[in-house]
């Protein structure tokens, strides 16, 4: 793994990103299809709307280890799209969330990926819990968060004016 490696899974490698990989950002967001998901008026992102995200996220990987990441496909390097945690700004929490390129949906990447980074979390952080939240309409990414063992708590309207399903992943108790 390189420095801006975090994490493999069997089928991935989830990297930081860099700014000269704005395209594939682009490409990824830049679509209705995942746009659609991403705020109430579910414009595509634009160039400088990537870039911005880039930014951020690059620092939040620097600073803390934290930030959406890079999904690679190990078997020929595809990406595939990317995963990784957040900070919800109304809170200040750890937020999962995920976004996959088309081709690549129901395929299990998200949902190993989202697997992953639960387990890092606790493993490399001191976080005591992480949220995740999907539009109320985006079944699938509904059922990733419950797959990995994530329990709903509300459901209200998320800073970008969707309408979101929220749950929680707290830290497991230790054994004694």
């Amino acid at each position: 793994m390189s420095d801006l490696d975090l994490l493999e899974t069997e089928r991935l490698v989830l990297s930081g990103w860099r700014m000269d990989q704005v395209d594939d950002l682009v490409r990824l967001h830049g679509t209705e299809d995942i746009a659609r998901y991403l705020s109430v008026s579910g414009a595509p992102w634009s160039r400088e709307q990537a870039e911005a995200a880039l930014a951020h996220w690059i620092d939040l990987f620097q600073t803390r280890r934290l930030g959406k990441l890079r999904l690679t496909r190990k078997s020929d390097g595809a990406l595939v799209g990317r995963a990784g945690f957040g900070i919800y700004p109304p809170t200040g929490e750890p937020e999962i969330g995920y976004a996959l390129f088309q081709e690549h949906h129901g395929q299990g990447y998200a949902t190993e990926a989202a697997t992953a980074l639960r387990d890092w979390i606790f493993r490399d952080t001191d976080a005591s819990h992480f949220i995740g939240f999907a539009d109320t309409r985006n079944a699938p990414s509904l059922a990733i968060l419950r797959k990995i063992g994530m329990v709903p708590t509300r459901v209200e309207v998320e800073p970008n004016g969707l309408l979101c399903q929220f749950h929680i992943y707290e830290r497991p108790k230790a054994h004694d």
